[in-house]
This record gives C-alpha cells, structure tokens and sequence, in this order.
C-alpha cells in the first residue's frame, strides 16, 4: 500500500477552505492540512513538508504571491509544486502568478474535478522527477537537515587537538568546470529542473553529470554526493 501524499491548503475564505478541503480528502490517498493564512501555512511547513501546495492569493497580512516568493527562496521547500485560486481571472493576473512561479492558476468560481485534476498530474510529475534523480520535498529537508550536522561535524574535526591545527587528508578528483557547477548546486538542495534553468541546459543533460558525479566519488545518491564533497572539500 503506497504512502498517502500530503497537500496543504491556504484559504482564509472558512467557506471555501473547508469546502475545498472536503472535497479532496474524498481522494483516500491524500491528506489535507488546512491554513486561514500565510503564517500559519509557514508553521506548517515547519511541522510537515506536504507534497503539493493549494494557496489563495488575496490574503491578509501576507499574500499568496509573497509566500510562494518565501517558498521558493528556502532550499527546503522550492520544488513543492503550487497552485493558485484566486477571484482574479484576468490574463495579466494569470501571467504574474505563472511569472512568480506557480505551477498552475485556478480562478474561482472552478470546478472542484479540474482542480483535482490538476493536483493529480502535479503530484504525477513530481513523482517522476524524483525517479529520475530529483529530490522530493521531504527529502530535500533531510538533506539540508543532515548537511547541518555534516558541516557541525567537519567543523570540530577543523579545529584544534591538544593545540595542534588538524587538516583532512586531500583527496583528488579531476571534475570538469560543468561538473563542479553541478556539484555546487546538488550540495545548496536544487532539483535537476533547477540546476538545469540555473546552468541553461537540459534535465537530461544534468541528469548525465550527476551519473558521472557518482561514478567519481563511488557514491549511489546524492546526499551520500554532497557528504562526500563536504568530507573532502570538493564544494563549500
């Protein structure tokens, strides 16, 4: 039986965060946390890294423009997928959510079965991403998460023993320019769509560095990649 997929849900409309929230907890495979707010959607986040994100736009205090800004900002977070309601259907308004990142943009008054729809081929393609050497979000805050103790544990074996400076044995692995580009970006928790926008070259082709990163260093993922280019300074 496979895993139930989390989405989380930011409405401060009660009406329509409860009626929504309602009709996709009909899928048994998914489970839905609410939020009325921005804030509330952070500490969440905090708690549970969900899989998808549904979020209203028009929200008090901070709205869903700003959030989805402050998701993509956070390693941990950046590749959730989101999606937009929002009583603003125009085109420009489309535009500007699809501009600020979103990954689809539903304006209310929407048919309950098209957004489904849309969750179910978002959360579809995450998970093909991450068969094919992606990371999903729960396992991008593992791997911030471990990178922290990594760099604790480097930093005290770096410091001093009975007043002697102690240094890492110096290991050398011939990258290409391309392929310590890669490595750097592995190491800050980008998905391969990421690494690809930021380096402008294909998944496939970032995919084919990654093999060659782990052919390399004798590693099998990538958190054991960026433990090992942390253990022996191949990265920062």
């Amino acid at each position: 039986m496979s895993e139930k997929q989390q989405l989380l849900l930011v409405d401060d409309e009660p009406g329509i965060r409860e009626s929504v929230q309602a009709y996709l907890e009909d899928n048994e495979n998914w489970i839905v946390t609410a939020a009325s707010n921005a804030e509330e959607a952070w500490q969440s986040l905090e708690n549970k890294v969900p899989d998808l994100i549904v979020s209203d736009i028009m929200m008090p205090q901070v709205s869903g423009y700003e959030f989805l800004a402050k998701l993509k900002e956070d390693p941990r977070y950046r590749s959730i997928p989101v999606v937009f309601l929002t009583a603003r259907g125009m085109t420009s308004d489309r535009i500007q959510g699809y501009e600020a990142g979103c990954d689809a943009y539903l304006s209310k008054p929407f048919d309950p079965e098209e957004l489904e729809a849309i969750v179910k081929n978002l959360l579809s393609k995450t998970k093909v991403n991450t068969k094919k050497g992606g990371n999903s979000s729960a396992e991008l805050e593992k791997i911030a998460k471990e990178l922290v103790e990594i760099k604790a544990k480097l930093d005290d074996k770096l410091g001093t023993s009975n007043g002697i400076t102690v240094t890492p044995p110096p290991i050398k692995i011939d990258l290409t320019p391309r392929e310590q580009s890669v490595l750097d970006l592995v190491a800050q928790g980008l998905m391969n769509k990421e690494i690809a926008r930021d380096l402008s070259t294909s998944v496939r082709n970032v995919e084919k560095y990654v093999s060659r990163l782990f052919g390399k260093t004798g590693t099998n993922s990538r958190t054991e990649l960026v433990r090992f280019a942390l253990q022996h300074g191949l990265t920062q």
